[in-house]
């Protein structure tokens, strides 16, 4: 056997592995061809790509090198006896080419895959391969068995208590942190509301991003749970927790092939939802020019969907379609959202008024899960909460039972400005664009990266008034963000007539 060897290389999201090309156990070349090998210990086997290796500083001839996530995922410790072989396939890669072929997968079939999926035995060739083949077309009832399969995967949260809510946007708009401000609203009220979020992939920050300003979020399964029994509800990244694995493994392959299907979305969310215990759920679907949901139409179907597989389910859910207009708040970026967040909660008078107005509405929607509550006074009670001071000090206790960040993190200190090219009114944001020059900024692997927004749709603009404003912490990023911008700024300005968004 050889004996593991941690190799400090990220080759996320695939499990990798080297071999010494002089390996004294092991022909090298014998695996080359085959590329995929099945690795085990004693305890626990994975599936991963083998790279040969000629530099012994790297592997020894009596050692398996193994890439970050290997190592991560044997749970082994180094120098501990491993073997090697010839990987097999797994069997349900049978389905996949039938579902290639134009055949509707069976509820068995679909939970095979996604099992494999989730113990990483699926190279990201096929599992594209899975993605584009359900991309083409997927049944309803492949979708809901797609839901529950991933929801089997990994942890499954129980909690003794009648109605565990929650809230979810679909994403696609930048700065719209208005979970920070649903939760502590909730957690004041006294549901149960333990929110796992996810972190950015191809934004600028996730909730999980922003919340990593203000406190730790990557809890084990036990803390969250003492979190959310002492203050009823918590913010804490999902990656750590282990529920519904799978679709963290799918999400890492969709993004780069930009697919991003009505199925694959609410079966990722409620799959979520229903492991994380939730039994009533507010799904936020931003509808927009440049959103996700570009028309209400779209809205509509997507909505339907979400209601049936729910139903099956057994979750209780409220869809709720909202502006996806433009940005939400000023901020766009973890320390940009977070400071706006923290403005609403302490009724400040510079809080963003959007902000504000949507996470009080969703906040309504979640409080009217409540059977104590009168119908539709959701909303009169969670400004009330909000109003009071008292979901502010739910926060900070949240923050202290999850551990508070320190030192705080400020805007980065590299600025430029991007300024109005003419007279008139602002009557378009694309959201996509201020998304990508944010992270091309910097964010969210830089906190202090981002755009500060100065105008919204619908503001009179003079000729080199500042539209927004860049924040970076690196040079190189610097730049890359002012090329991208000076390209193409992502808002415009008209000189003859001015447009309004309105919040839904």
């Amino acid at each position: 056997m050889l004996k593991v060897k941690k190799v400090a290389i990220d080759t996320d999201p695939e499990n990798t592995v080297f071999l010494s090309r002089q390996c004294a156990l092991y022909r090298a070349e014998e695996f080359r061809a085959l590329k995929r090998v099945e690795v085990s210990s004693d305890s626990q086997r994975i599936l991963a790509t083998l790279q040969i290796v000629d530099d012994p500083e790297i592997v020894g001839t009596d050692e398996l090198g193994l890439g970050q996530q290997a190592f991560r995922r044997l749970k082994v410790a180094e120098g501990s006896p491993v073997k090697i072989a010839q990987a097999t396939r797994p069997r349900s890669l049978d389905a996949v080419r039938r579902k290639i072929g134009g055949e509707v997968m069976t509820p068995a079939e679909i939970e095979e895959i996604i099992a494999d999926i989730s113990v990483h035995r699926y190279s990201p060739m096929e599992i594209a391969a899975f993605l584009v083949a359900s991309a083409g077309f997927t049944t309803t009832e492949e979708t809901l068995a797609t839901t529950r399969a991933m929801a089997k995967t990994g942890a499954e949260l129980k909690w003794d208590a009648p109605i565990v809510v929650d809230k979810h946007c679909i994403g696609g708009i930048p700065g719209n942190r208005t979970s920070m401000i649903v939760a502590p609203i909730v957690a004041a009220h006294g549901l149960l509301m333990p929110k796992t979020s996810s972190r950015a992939i191809t934004s600028p920050s996730g909730t999980a991003d922003t919340m990593e300003v203000l406190a730790k979020v990557s809890l084990s399964i036990e803390e969250m749970r003492r979190v959310v029994e002492k203050e009823n509800v918590c913010l804490v990244w999902g990656g750590h927790v282990n529920l519904s694995p799978a679709d963290d493994v799918l999400i890492s392959v969709e993004r780069p092939l930009a697919i991003d299907t009505r199925e694959q979305m609410v079966a990722s969310i409620l799959s979520k939802k229903l492991a994380a215990g939730s039994t009533h759920v507010v799904i936020d679907i931003p509808v927009g020019p440049t959103a996700k949901v570009r028309s209400q139409s779209d809205a509509v179907r997507l909505r339907k969907l979400m209601e049936y597989v729910a139903d099956e389910l057994g979750l209780v859910i409220d869809v709720v379609f909202t502006d996806g207009a433009q940005p939400v708040g000023r901020g766009i970026g973890p320390v940009l959202e977070a400071r706006d967040v923290m403005a609403v909660l302490h009724n400040a008078p510079e809080a963003p008024a959007d902000l504000r107005a949507r996470a009080l509405l969703l906040a309504g929607r979640v409080l009217d899960f409540d059977p104590a509550l009168r119908g539709g006074a959701g909303r009169a009670c969670a400004q009330e909460i909000l109003d009071s001071g008292k979901a502010l000090a739910a926060m900070e206790r949240i923050i202290d039972a999850q551990g508070r960040a320190a030192p705080a993190s400020s805007p980065g200190g590299l600025t430029a400005d991007v300024v109005a090219p003419k007279n008139g009114h602002v009557t378009a944001m694309d959201c996509f664009r201020l998304a990508r020059i944010a992270r091309r900024a910097g964010a969210p692997m830089d906190k202090g990266a981002g755009i500060d927004l100065f105008r919204k749709i619908g503001d009179p603009v003079k000729k080199g008034e500042t539209l927004y404003r860049i924040h970076s912490c690196f040079s190189s990023d610097f730049e890359f963000a002012k090329a991208m911008a000076d390209e193409d700024a992502g808002v415009t300005v008209d000189a003859t007539h001015a447009a309004g968004s309105v919040e839904a």
